[in-house]
């Protein structure tokens, strides 16, 4: 029983620390900070999320000290995570940071007037 519990342990932690290269990649290879807003956001909660699910289970299972202070912090970043990085590439996009050009179709164009944002200033 020890060696399942050590395997799932050691699983949630690869699949953080497979996430964190994942968002270090997007971070260093995407083109555009709304892209890497992305990949910082939703990679980066969920590495972060798998491994302190690995830490919980550790703690509960190996060294028995049920701790829900990490499940309170895995409950918060997956609400605040996402919602902090959409709230950043609204703030660029107002801003008037230029997209990528690589960039097909821009959704907020037709929802956001051309006053409220800086590109017309620039």
């Amino acid at each position: 029983m020890e060696m399942l519990i050590n395997s799932l342990i050691i699983l949630f932690i690869t699949i953080g620390v497979f996430f964190i290269v994942v968002t270090t990649i997007g971070l260093i290879r995407l083109p555009d900070v709304y892209s890497r807003a992305h990949a910082a956001s939703k990679s980066a909660t969920l590495a972060v999320m798998s491994i302190l699910i690995g830490v919980f289970l550790h703690f509960w299972l190996v060294e028995g000290n049920f701790n829900p202070r990490i499940i309170l912090g895995i409950v918060f970043l997956f609400i605040t995570g996402p919602v902090g990085g959409h709230m950043m590439a609204k703030a660029a996009y107002f801003s008037g940071v230029p997209l990528a050009k690589e960039t097909v179709r821009d959704d907020m164009e037709a929802l956001v007037p051309k006053e409220a944002t800086k590109k017309e200033q620039l």
